[in-house]
């Protein structure tokens, strides 16, 4: 290789470094987005399910009825 070859592999290879980097980062980016959208699911399906455990919790709380004698045989 001479050394006016040199210089332009280098920049080569460092054009296709960063082009890789770009991909990557747009990759890495998007799982991101995803991910954050799935927390934001969760986080609303929790506070769904909280609200029901708590209706239940109320709802066992209050007086309970009384239970009828067992048949006798």
């Amino acid at each position: 290789m001479s050394d006016v070859d040199l210089p332009d592999a280098r920049l080569d290879k460092l054009e296709m470094l960063v082009a890789h980097q770009e991909r990557t980062i747009e990759d890495l980016q998007k799982v991101i987005a995803d991910q954050w959208t799935e927390i934001e699911r969760l986080g609303r399906k929790l506070a769904t399910l909280g609200s029901r455990v708590e209706a239940v919790e109320e709802r066992a709380d209050g007086p309970t009825p009384a239970e009828p004698p067992p048949p006798h045989y």
